[in-house]
């Protein structure tokens, strides 16, 4: 398997491999998947395989530490992290480098 498949196959599994309580970025995940200018491409593949795969997609955050979704979803995710134990800060940021995973 090789191009856009093979690439957000790659992208999946890395999303597996994020341990409870950990968070990885979207640039991180695009990075370890080879290459990482493809952050809108790890958006696509959760959106597109999260519940197919059963992906722990509230795991995958923005670079600044932050949730991207609005309303009800950033809710839902801030809730499931916070289940796993990944704590915030009164800004909405979780401190990256005591929940960053680093695969």
């Amino acid at each position: 398997m090789s191009g856009p498949d093979a690439f957000s196959a790659r992208i999946a599994g890395i999303i597996k491999r994020i341990p409870r309580g950990r968070v990885a970025t979207y640039g991180q995940v695009a990075a370890m998947a080879g290459n990482p200018r493809a952050s809108r491409l790890v958006v696509w593949t959760l959106r597109a395989l999260s519940e197919r795969e059963g992906l722990p997609w509230h795991r995958v955050i923005n670079s600044k530490g932050t949730i991207s979704l609005a309303g009800d979803g950033g809710r839902i995710q801030r809730g499931l992290l916070e289940q796993e134990g990944v704590r915030f800060d009164a800004a909405g940021r979780v401190a990256l480098d005591l929940f960053q995973w680093r695969g």
